[in-house]
């Protein structure tokens, strides 16, 4: 590498941002009747990519609050999060004025327990129930792909077990 290219690598690298955090949940299902698991995708507002609800940090609440907030202000949905996340995926985030910067999402399972049918964003989001495997075919950002198919062997083993241990959102 020539002394230039070091160079402008250097630099690259003190000008370098870390992400930025927002925290989010993965909002799932066990239908009664068949017992198949059921995650929740929605459009993004923007770009109308299948995201999962997230968002910025909020002050005096707990990650994890965040993300139950997040899943009820964008998708309507009321349920027991987690307070241990599942993992976090990281994607580039196109601000209001352009700039581009990378967002590091924390994610948190919520085991559904109601759907409102009046909720902040309802109107500007499309929410569908898809199964783990058809949410993995939807999501762009691969790292999220892998936190379904985690999600998906952890649900599975659980609910052969008949384990449960979600906690009650504050």
């Amino acid at each position: 590498m020539t002394l230039l290219a070091r160079l402008a690598s250097d630099v690259q690298l003190m000008f370098r941002r870390p992400p930025r955090q927002q925290y989010a949940a993965l909002c799932y299902r066990v239908k009664k009747k068949t017992g198949n698991l059921e995650v929740l995708l929605m459009t993004s507002r923007d770009t109308g990519r299948w995201v999962i609800p997230k968002g910025w940090p909020m002050a005096r609440k707990c990650a994890y609050e965040v993300a139950a907030q997040e899943a009820f202000e964008e998708a309507g949905v009321h349920g027991t999060v987690e307070m241990e996340s599942l993992g976090y995926y990281t994607y580039r985030k196109v601000l209001r004025d352009g700039l581009k910067v990378t967002c590091k999402v924390q994610v948190y399972a919520l085991e559904t327990t109601n759907v409102a049918k009046n909720f902040k964003e309802k109107g500007e989001r499309v929410v569908e129930w898809v199964s783990c495997d058809e949410a993995v075919k939807r999501v762009q950002e691969p790292e999220l792909r892998n936190l379904f198919l985690a999600f998906k062997q952890r649900m599975t083993e659980r609910l052969s077990n008949g384990i449960s241990k979600q906690i009650p959102a504050e």
